[in-house]
């Protein structure tokens, strides 16, 4: 039986949590009207959801290169694979989904990770500098996944607030062009009324920039 205190099987675990907390806010998304800020954020939060597995499995294979402790029988190492194949399909599939296109394809990101041939990297080396530049590359490596995924996350905030900020523009040229008419309609009723309506016009006016003013100061807090 494999240990708990096993690293590979804490990540496991992690990702595994991870994986249902998205199958929970998808369940979740069809509470949420078909399109609006809130959803917008709401899909936003998935997607770094969906960011953040990738980033756990990418690190469960690189545990897995590496076990610690005791080796691991072929079956468990091939039990271990499986897991990870069934968690990257998943998350593949809710990437799709959520039209995550970088997702399945992180490489085309930032390039693909290079893995030089272990024996030109161990030429004129003694066994002490081999472990040293090992670990030195692994660390490269993390680093370079890690930004990857951070990279990803950042693409899909601007994406988030892309959208957003033509939602917004979208409304402000509606009330733009609702007071518009409301200025239209007040200059037809001063023609028709004469003078005397002045401080009628002049009332309206008022209320109209004051719904102006309000619908504006709602879309900028809530979007």
């Amino acid at each position: 039986m494999v240990s708990s205190s096993d690293p590979w099987v804490k990540e496991c675990n992690e990702a595994v949590k991870i994986a249902d907390d998205i199958n929970a806010m998808i369940s979740e998304r069809r509470s949420f009207p078909a399109s609006g800020p809130e959803t917008q954020r709401h899909a936003s939060a998935i997607r770094r959801k969906i960011t953040i597995l990738g980033t756990r499995l990418d690190g469960l294979q690189s545990l897995l290169s590496r076990p610690a402790g005791k080796p691991l029988t072929e079956k468990e190492m091939n039990r271990r694979k499986d897991m990870i194949a069934n968690l990257r399909s998943k998350a593949n599939q809710m990437a799709s989904a959520f039209n995550m296109s970088n997702f399945a394809n992180r490489d085309s990101l930032l390039g693909p990770e290079i893995k030089p041939d272990a024996m030109s990297r161990t030429v004129g080396l003694d066994n002490s500098g081999v472990v040293e530049q090992d670990e030195d590359l692994e660390k490269l490596e993390e680093t370079v996944v890690s930004t990857k995924h951070i990279a990803l996350a950042v693409n899909e905030e601007l994406d988030l607030q892309t959208r957003l900020i033509d939602d917004l523009d979208y409304h402000v040229d509606v009330t733009d062009s609702r007071l518009r008419r409301v200025q239209k309609n007040l200059a037809i009723l001063t023609k028709r009324t004469g003078g005397g309506c002045s401080c009628i016009c002049m009332l309206l006016a008022v209320i109209g920039i004051v719904i102006l003013v309000v619908v504006i100061y709602l879309l900028i807090k809530y979007l």
